[in-house]
């Protein structure tokens, strides 16, 4: 019999046990919409590899990975093109992941996951709330005919949980309509205590990694210069701890576009910031 050892392809510092653990990582390779740069269902396993190279002990928070006891559930898999089942397989799951008690951390995949993982979620918690880092709005009803699309996806994730419940980070490239929504419900914010009205909320935070600059993070499918840096991105995180964090997702990680692998490294370590905020 073969002794090994042979590589782990689960993230580093998981709970093996997925009954055990509070919260449940989840993959979701689907870039089905994306409208620049395709790329991006690559990243949950490419991530995952990256992983290794991570120490699991973070600065930030003095924590180790294994003080968030998650568990690593693998990739989803999806029919390749038909972007309404691959929607459903995600929310399905996630539902099920709520049902057990756990709460999801989701890996993407383009923007578009978020959609099924909040219409999921928004049957167990009647005060959730979404905190956005993104350099783009995402607030359109509908790109280029279709409402299924990663540019509209915080525009319908805000009709389930309402405008009033929406904080937007880190935007700085959209429609001049998607400014003006933004500006009406004032969902648009750049200091940390513009977030204290969450505070009684459930709060879901999803993280389109093009919210970092291109300096640190070209590998994405539609980068955008001008964005945070990864100090100023932590500590929002480190501000968003003190709330009720009942799930997350990183996502428009796209990592041949990267050849060094320094987004692929960089995505990493912003999921494991992120665990430790929940």
């Amino acid at each position: 019999m073969l002794k090994g050892p042979f590589l782990d392809r689960n993230w580093m510092g998981q709970n093996k046990d997925y009954e055990s653990s509070d919260i449940v990582m989840l993959g979701m390779p689907f870039d089905g919409t994306v409208s620049y740069r395709p790329g991006s269902r690559f990243a949950p396993e490419q991530i995952r590899l990256a992983s290794w190279g991570l120490e699991e002990y973070s600065p930030y928070y003095d924590k180790h990975l294994e003080d968030c006891n998650f568990h690593d559930a693998g990739d989803l898999e999806f029919p390749l093109g038909n972007t309404v089942k691959s929607l459903d397989v995600i929310e399905e799951n996630v539902r099920q992941i709520y049902k057990d008690g756990k709460r999801v951390f989701g890996i993407g995949g383009e923007h578009l996951v978020t959609l099924p993982e909040i219409k999921a979620i928004s049957e167990f918690y009647k005060d959730l709330a979404i905190v956005h880092f993104d350099a783009h709005t995402d607030l359109r009803e509908e790109y280029i005919g279709e409402p299924l699309s990663h540019s509209a996806v915080i525009r319908h994730s805000a009709k389930i949980v309402g405008f009033e419940n929406l904080k937007q980070i880190g935007i700085r490239s959209g429609m001049k309509e998607e400014f003006e929504l933004m500006k009406k419900y004032n969902t648009l914010i750049h200091e940390h205590h513009e977030l204290d009205c969450l505070k009684d909320k459930s709060i879901f935070i999803t993280v389109d990694l093009d919210v970092l600059d291109t300096s640190i993070m070209p590998g994405t499918g539609t980068p955008e210069v001008g964005g945070l840096d990864f100090k100023e991105l932590v500590a929002w995180f480190k501000y968003l701890s003190k709330f009720n964090i009942i799930g997350a997702d990183v996502v428009e990680l796209a990592p041949d576009y990267d050849s060094s692998g320094a987004s692929t490294a960089v995505a990493t370590k912003v999921i494991r910031e992120l665990l430790m905020t929940m």
